[in-house]
């Protein structure tokens, strides 16, 4: 009895968009033994897309059960699909989507890269591409990219990659689509060849009636049903040419696949990141170059913006504390006669003691200072000004308004000028004390 590889039950698949349901899928009933050559047909809107994103595991039936080689699909997890679509099913697409800077080798290579049971050393998946390579009749041109392949050798990179893991089936969508008469019909004798010489199975999505005819099965759907289900009468005294059969005689069995040991599977991954890198950097080395040069670029700006922002802080900081602002200075008070109020030091309401007084009762206070101010008039050469002129103790100069512009505490001399270049006159005079906060000692109120 053949054992089917595609179980679909009662499928449905429903689509919402907003308040609108489109059913693609209307209740699909098939099933697909191991080894058939199978046409799926039908005009546009009619499900076929929706059936072959089912079938490859690229989607999820809304009911209904699809059975893929006795696994329901359904009840599988997103990194358990990934696995089966990267070892059990192979894909063909219409426009190839292959890389376009690697060569055809590395192509084919490449499922071998995500593929569990794949080689974990790289010599050994590209001795598997090369053999895939050359049983499809282009072992000579491994190392073109696609842009230096034709239409049909593409196509056939992609039945060669799609081959690699030898899957349980291949789905081909529109797998002429994009190649002339002529080599549509070496592509179909080429799919017909692995089928009957190799027993893959084959799903082969398409619109065209000449290509359906290269199978042993058509499927034709409309509106999300199954209409026609009917088998290709084939001469098959005349089998299919030499040619395509020389052509993929070479191709590996299932049982020569995934022998030897292997590491474990992060191992493997890490060393596919790896290699992936240093082959993407090869291939474009100018823009790996300007990448690196723009991530210094960016660095080095970033370095310098936190370094300009830490010295303006700096600047800041230092302004804050010239202009004094740890400086206290306390005035004596004043006194009122007949309505005239006096200036300070009217009233003698400050005194030495009060201001010795001041650390001991205050924490916060680093030194006490005494300031003498008066108001006078200097005069040299014949001009005259009315100035503030103040007198204070050493201990003033260690406060940040009596530092001097290097930091350094500076010393006040004052001298008496000859008669005739200056002289003051002193109308009052006035005492108090200035007291400069300590920065580490806690506030007091």
């Amino acid at each position: 009895m053949p054992t089917p590889v595609v179980d679909l039950q009662a499928v449905t698949r429903t689509y919402h968009l907003g308040d609108v349901a489109v059913h693609a899928l209307a209740g699909v009933d098939l099933t697909v033994n191991e080894g058939e050559f199978v046409a799926l047909m039908g005009a546009s809107g009619s499900g076929k897309s929706t059936m072959m994103n089912i079938l490859g595991c690229l989607d999820r039936p809304s009911t209904g059960r699809y059975l893929f080689e006795g696994v329901d699909v359904a009840e599988r997890s997103e990194p358990e699909l990934a696995a089966i679509r990267s070892e059990r099913i192979g894909f063909v697409f219409q426009s190839f989507n292959l890389l376009a800077r690697t060569s055809a080798l590395d192509n084919v290579a490449l499922p071998l890269f995500y593929a569990e049971a794949g080689p974990a050393r790289r010599a050994d998946r590209r001795a598997r591409a090369r053999e895939a390579l050359a049983a499809l009749g282009l072992g000579e041109r491994e190392r073109n990219t696609p842009s230096q392949l034709s239409g049909g050798q593409q196509q056939r990179v992609a039945i060669a990659r799609a081959l690699i893991n030898v899957p349980g089936m291949i789905l081909a969508d529109e797998p002429t689509g994009n190649l002339d008469s002529r080599t549509s019909n070496e592509i179909m004798e080429l799919l017909r060849t692995l089928n009957r010489e190799h027993g893959v199975t084959i799903v082969v999505v398409t619109h065209d009636p000449s290509i359906a005819a290269y199978t042993d099965r058509i499927v034709t759907m409309r509106d999300g049903l199954v209409v026609s289900d009917a088998p290709v009468r084939h001469d098959d005294a005349a089998g299919p040419p030499r040619a395509a059969i020389a052509t993929a005689s070479a191709l590996p069995t299932r049982r020569d696949q995934h022998g030897g040991s292997r590491v474990g599977v992060s191992w493997v991954f890490a060393l596919m990141v790896l290699a992936a890198a240093a082959q993407a950097i090869m291939r474009n080395k100018l823009r790996a170059i300007l990448t690196m040069l723009g991530v210094f670029i960016g660095v080095a700006a970033l370095i310098a913006m936190v370094a300009v922002g830490q010295g303006a802080n700096a600047a800041v900081e230092k302004e804050i504390e010239n202009l004094g602002t740890n400086l206290l200075v306390i005035l004596p008070g004043a006194t009122t006669s007949s309505g005239v109020r006096g200036g300070h030091g009217s009233a003698s309401t400050l005194t030495v003691e009060d201001a010795r007084a001041i650390p001991g009762a205050a924490p916060a206070v680093e030194r006490v200072s005494y300031m003498v101010r008066q108001m006078g008039q200097v005069e040299y050469e014949g001009q005259n000004w009315t100035t503030n002129v103040q007198g204070v103790t050493p201990e003033y100069l260690g406060s940040p308004t009596g530092r001097s512009p290097r930091g350094a505490a500076s010393r006040t001399q004052i001298s008496r000028a000859p008669r005739s270049s200056c002289s003051s006159a002193t109308p009052w005079r006035s005492r108090s004390s200035a007291v400069t906060r300590n920065p580490s000692a806690p506030r007091s109120s």
